[in-house]
């Protein structure tokens, strides 16, 4: 899906993460979906935040398989790319520069790749899921 580069459109992304995981029969309150949204929250915040470009959108495009929840984010700014890698964790008075280092706690793969046919990146997490009961 196509969003704004806009605080709204990261939240209306973020929802309709967790709302989309919960009809795949993983419910709001369970770990994968409070898992997964709040990776849709931090790399759809750093579409907004570092991958703006003026009159440009985000996207977001959620797959699931039988074994594994994946998540991408594309933005349109090709200069400002994470590394992935062993990230470090910021010091605890810094006001900013978690998110990464979130993402790459929380999920079990996660990477950056340039976006296909367009100018940008994209950056990617997937998150193994137990079997549904």
């Amino acid at each position: 899906m196509q969003f704004t580069s806009t605080p709204r459109g990261a939240r209306l992304a973020r929802r309709l993460v967790s709302h989309r995981i919960d009809e795949w029969g993983y419910p709001y309150d369970s770990a994968p979906n409070e898992t997964l949204t709040l990776i849709a929250a931090e790399l759809t915040a750093n579409a907004v935040r570092h991958g703006h470009v003026p009159g440009r959108d985000f996207h977001l495009r959620l797959i699931a398989t039988a074994t594994a929840l994946r998540l991408e984010v594309a933005d349109t700014r090709t200069e400002r790319c994470p590394a992935p890698g062993e990230l470090t964790a910021p010091p605890t008075d810094a006001e900013s520069g978690r998110g990464l280092y979130l993402v790459s706690q929380l999920a079990h793969r996660w990477g950056v790749a340039p976006r296909a046919g367009a100018p940008g990146k994209l950056v990617w997490a997937e998150l193994r899921l137990p079997p549904i009961r």
